[in-house]
């Protein structure tokens, strides 16, 4: 594949998603240039093949600036005098409180685009880095009326050169967008988990697919996640108080699950969760595609997981999703595997021939 962003890049704060962004520029052959303002953090970014260190004599033509949401707005104002004649955009996950502190500058806003890619991992750093972060994921560009066309196109040709699908929203639009689909999970996730703080060891020891699922996320960094909910708090509130209410009402129904009524606001609270679920774009971007699930039984050793997909690949069955957890108290693995309806039988037959065990 052959890059279609031109000249040269150079992105400011190398963590995850700076030196990803260079890993996957560079594969590309594009000259990428690194900053950041910790010199052991930019070596090693640049070690791990992200990038070059800047030099006086570099024309750059699109600034990546990746450095936390407090920082952004002053960092960006910095870059767009730096680099006079280069497009300057940013991956924050607030984008109107970022352009308002910089209108409220004065900054020259006629070559910044804000711009947001939905990827990331719950550890940061440029170790966690990789070239295909971005790869199918949405990446929102900011365009608001008075944006440079011109400049958009050049910051939505970058997105696509790292693998990712673009979104043209408001920074307003973003913002209300994120704060229902990232903001609100991670507050609920990180709630959750920390009622596991002073839970028994013998109630952990219990702990299944469900659990892991709904605090995965909760591993995230505090400082970081401190200042996204902060910045994007005008937003976020509707939803925590629209949350905060079906809670109540589910709390008070269990407290007298014999009163009239009190099952059926559960059961509407529990169906209202399938119908939201159901909404969510799938493979492809698709919706209310239904799988069949078929769990199967793995040994925890080297090579297994491996040699199990290999033997589903020559029979040529598709695998919609994966999801892998471990036995509790035993040394095995359970493979969920999500396969169209259609291909179930197959599948089952093929592995049973195969002398996998299958759980349930």
């Amino acid at each position: 594949m052959t890059a279609r962003t031109k000249g040269q890049i150079h992105v400011i704060g190398a963590g995850l998603l700076g030196t990803s962004i260079g890993l996957a520029l560079r594969k590309l052959d594009v000259d990428v240039s690194l900053e950041d303002s910790s010199p052991a953090v930019q070596s090693l970014s640049i070690d791990f093949g992200a990038g070059r260190a800047l030099e006086e004599s570099d024309e750059v033509s699109v600034v990546v600036v990746c450095v936390p949401p407090d920082v952004t707005a002053t960092t960006i104002s910095s870059a767009l005098k730096r680099f006079p004649y280069a497009v300057v955009t940013d991956v924050a996950s607030v984008k109107e409180t970022i352009l308002e502190e910089l209108v409220a500058t004065n900054a020259d806003t006629s070559r910044y685009v804000g711009s947001h890619p939905m990827a990331g991992r719950e550890k940061g750093g440029a170790l966690s880095g990789r070239a295909d972060l971005f790869t199918g994921r949405p990446w929102v560009i900011a365009v608001e009326a008075n944006t440079n066309s011109d400049a958009v196109d050049v910051v939505e040709q970058l997105a696509l050169d790292l693998g990712a699908t673009t979104i043209r929203l408001t920074a307003k639009e973003h913002d209300r967008a994120v704060a229902l689909i990232s903001h609100a999970p991670q507050l609920v996730s990180s709630l959750l988990a920390s009622r596991l703080v002073g839970a028994d060891d013998f109630d952990l020891a219990l702990a299944g697919q469900g659990v892991r699922d709904t605090t995965r996320i909760a591993a995230s960094d505090p400082k970081l996640w401190l200042q996204i909910l902060s910045m994007n708090s005008d937003q976020l509130i509707p939803v925590l108080k629209a949350f905060q209410e079906d809670l109540g009402q589910v709390v008070t129904a269990l407290e007298d699950v014999s009163g009239s009524g009190s099952l059926a606001k559960i059961g509407s609270v529990l169906e209202r969760g399938n119908q939201g679920i159901s909404r969510l774009p799938g493979k492809h971007g698709s919706r209310n595609t239904s799988y069949s699930q078929v769990v199967v039984m793995i040994d925890d050793k080297p090579g297994e997981l491996a040699r199990l997909l290999n033997e589903i690949g020559y029979a040529q069955v598709n695998i919609e999703d994966l999801k892998l957890d471990h036995a509790t108290g035993a040394q095995v693995g359970l493979v969920e595997l999500s396969v169209l309806p259609a291909t179930e039988s197959k599948l089952i037959e093929t592995l049973k021939v195969n002398g996998w065990r299958i759980a349930g």
